[in-house]
This record gives structure tokens, C-alpha cells and sequence, in this order.
């Protein structure tokens, strides 16, 4: 969470109220460990193997802001989640929840992913963790980093440069030896999920009633209809919504009684519980508006981009019974995940072919992330200006209704796909 046009004498203020609602600003920056990312359905919903909770909170009492980990060779990113919707994939660390064929539910360990300029997955590490050992495993994997992490490289002092030059097998033997002090139990891994879980729409809670998931376009909300959100809760008896990984909103706690009320003043706000194929499956970062590294503006194109490919596209969409995922950064870094995505578009400025440059894109094509989990391809100096996104989107999709196999998804017709068909 950002917050912009801060004016200095409100500072205080501004920390004590997010204090009050147990928001910190402890390590949200610099060479430290920075979110500890959890699912937003932790302990509510029915799918999940755990509910590690209590893990995730119990690795922010013992160690964040805490000297031990305040001065790593890098950021260093966590996700932790009794399912898999936290995109463990691109984390420097993460557990997700498996059940072990002798012991029970666990979860199994993950080291080493990240996107920016040198994107690589994290790499299973073969091991099962009981929830109750995970913030000890964590501890134990953050200091492998911090002592043996390239410092003096500060282009390779991230976590997944280490694993690539030394493999999982010497990674999980130091862990071991000099860290645990004690071997970890094998484990099997997660089963791989077809599409990402992003929480959008209608689903049964633990506790009988309900959550709903709503996509605002690319994630950007105003305080206006946030404070209009608030009220449709409260008419709803709800008091509690999350934030999930893919720029979405999950509200819980509906009865049945009042699920379309509150689905209709939501679809009132512009968000919608049931939203297009390309309202859900669209993300973008931040942007030129606020980010002084973006080449491009993602956020306010995508507002006009989205209803855009509901109108052009209108006449397909009923044939696209796989998700497309369409990422836009302004920027190399991918806060936005572009290598991922089966469409990611990663800003910069082109040749306008008159000698001068406009803002533009790199195409990068068949991204994804669970099953067969790898990144785009990117398509030999083909970019498109901001302006020709629609036309772009509009061609490549087309083109993949006409070419694709029955149930064959994006990313596996673009590894196959004839080079044109993609330009």
C-alpha cells in the first residue's frame, strides 16, 4: 500500500492511525525482508490445506525490524498460504500447503524466484515443514542469504542467484547443516493449479456465509468508492475485506440474503463479482503517475483499455474458455509481473520511425505461472506504441481462436504458433 501527496507535518498522524489498524511501515523498504505475503483467504476458505496464520505472524513478532535480518545483500520477499494463490512461484522464499502422505498437512518449501531484468522460479527444495517449524525454516533460510548472499554484486545480491550458482542440492545441505542443525523431512509437492486463484466472484466460507471477490480494472480505486464499499458492507454486516495478489478486493462475511444486494450496489461502483473476460485478467503497475522509473503509463491506459477489448472483442469471447492474462509495466523491473503473463507488455520508449520516440512496449508472449510454470517469450524486436496496445491484443487473440487446439491454452499455442500469427 502506497500513500502519495503526503505533506510532512501529517506524518505523524498518518502513522499513528495506520498503527491503530495494525498497519506498520517497519521494513516496507530497503535491503530487509519486506511483506510476509499471506493468502487473503487464510483460515477462510474451505480449499486450503492450513491456515498458516499464525506462522506468518509469528515470523513479524520474532524478526521484522528485529537486527538479525535488517541488513540483507537484497530485499528479500515471502509468501505463505495453505493454497496457491500468493504466486510462490516469484518469491525469494515460500511455503504453501501440502499434505503429506505420514504426517499430515504441511508445507512445502520453496527458494529463490523473482522476476525484474533476470527473472528465474523458485525451485522446489523437497522439503515438508510442520506449521509449527516454519518460522524457525525461515529464519534458517533468510540467514543462508544474509551470509552467503553477493553482497558486493548488488546486480546479483538477490536470493535466486545464489540457488542458480549453487543448486538445490548444496542450498538444502548448508540449510541443514550449519543452519538447522538437523535433516528436513521429504516431502511431496503441491498438484499444480491450471489458472491463477485470484478470489474473484461467490464462494463458501468456513464459517457458512460467504466471500465476495470483486476485480476493479488494473487495481486502482479512489477514496470515494472505497468509503461507498464501506457503506454497502455495513449494510451487509461485514466488517472485514482483503487485498489479494492480483489486484483484487475480497469481501467477507455475506449471507445468502444479502448477496445480490450488495453484488448489485458493488456492480453500481464498477466492481463487478462476474467481471469480463479482460476486466479479471488484466493487471498493471504503477506506473509513470507515480513512479519515477516507469517509461510508460500503464494504470490510466488500461482504464480505457479494458472497455476497449470487451467492445472489439464482443464477437470471441464466449470462445475463450481459457483466461488470457494481459500485464503492463512501464518499466523493466515487472512490479506488474510481465514474464508471466500470457500478454505482458514492458514499457519503454521506441522509434516513432521519424527520427524521434514515443512511448511503447515490448511484447513478451506465453508466460504463466502453475502448470508447466514458465516466461514469455519475447519476439525478435517487435514493440508496439501505447497507442496500437488494442490492435495488438485484438490481432494476437484472434488469431489464436483461429489456430488453437481444442482446450489448448494461450501460452502452449504460443509455443507452437507460427511468428507472424504473433506479430
Amino acid at each position: 500500500m502506497q500513500y502519495h501527496w503526503i505533506e510532512v507535518e501529517n506524518v505523524p498522524e498518518i502513522w499513528r492511525r495506520l498503527d491503530d489498524v495494525g498497519l506498520q511501515t517497519t521494513e516496507a523498504c530497503g535491503d530487509c525482508p519486506r511483506v510476509v505475503l499471506g493468502s487473503p483467504l487464510a483460515g477462510e476458505s474451505l480449499d486450503e490445506v492450513l491456515d498458516p496464520t499464525w506462522a506468518i505472524e509469528e515470523i513479524v513478532r520474532r524478526y521484522i525490524g528485529k537486527p538479525d535480518f535488517a541488513d540483507l545483500p537484497r530485499k528479500y520477499k515471502t509468501a505463505i498460504s495453505g493454497l496457491q494463490d500468493v504466486a510462490h512461484e516469484i518469491n525469494d522464499v515460500a511455503f504453501i500447503g501440502v499434505n503429506h502422505p505420514e504426517h499430515g498437512p504441511g508445507l512445502d518449501l520453496w527458494v529463490g524466484g523473482g522476476l525484474s531484468t533476470n527473472p528465474m522460479l523458485a525451485q522446489r527444495v523437497g522439503a515438508w515443514v510442520p506449521l509449527g517449524e516454519v518460522p524457525e525454516v525461515w529464519a534458517a533460510v533468510t540467514s543462508v542469504f544474509r551470509d552467503y548472499g553477493y553482497r558486493r554484486l548488488r546486480a546479483k545480491a538477490r536470493l535466486k542467484f545464489l540457488i542458480k550458482d549453487w543448486g538445490i542440492a548444496k542450498f538444502r545441505e548448508v540449510l541443514e547443516t550449519e543452519y538447522l542443525k538437523r535433516p528436513l523431512i521429504d516431502g511431496p509437492a503441491p498438484e499444480p493449479v491450471k489458472h491463477p486463484i485470484d478470489h474473484v466472484g461467490v464462494q463458501r466460507l468456513k464459517n457458512g456465509l460467504n466471500a465476495v471477490g470483486v476485480a476493479p480494472i488494473a487495481g486502482r480505486v479512489s477514496g470515494t468508492i472505497l468509503t461507498a464499499v464501506a457503506d454497502l458492507m455495513a449494510r451487509a454486516g461485514s466488517d472485514r475485506i482483503r487485498f489479494t495478489p492480483y489486484q483484487k478486493l475480497v469481501i467477507l462475511d455475506i449471507p445468502d440474503a444479502l448477496l445480490d444486494d450488495l453484488i448489485a450496489g458493488l456492480d453500481a461502483l464498477g466492481l463487478q463479482s462476474r467481471p469480463s473476460h479482460w476486466r479479471r485478467n488484466l493487471m498493471a503497475c504503477s506506473g509513470i503517475e507515480f513512479c519515477k522509473l516507469s517509461f510508460a503509463e500503464t494504470r490510466v491506459r488500461a482504464q480505457h483499455l479494458v472497455p476497449e477489448l470487451e467492445r472489439r472483442l464482443e464477437d470471441i469471447n464466449s470462445q475463450l474458455d481459457v483466461p488470457i492474462t494481459v500485464n503492463i509495466n512501464g518499466c523493466p523491473n515487472s512490479c506488474a509481473r510481465i514474464q508471466i503473463a500470457d500478454i505482458g507488455f514492458k514499457g519503454q520508449m521506441i522509434d516513432d520511425g521519424h527520427g524521434g520516440s514515443v512511448e511503447g512496449f515490448q511484447v513478451h508472449l506465453g508466460g504463466h505461472l502453475g502448470l508447466d510454470a514458465g516466461f514469455g517469450r519475447k519476439l525478435r524486436q517487435h514493440k508496439v506504441t501505447s497507442d496500437e496496445l488494442g490492435d495488438y491484443i485484438d490481432r494476437v487473440v484472434r488469431n489464436f481462436v483461429k489456430h488453437r487446439s481444442e482446450g489448448e491454452r494461450f501460452a502452449q499455442w504460443v509455443i507452437r504458433a507460427e511468428e507472424d500469427d504473433l506479430r
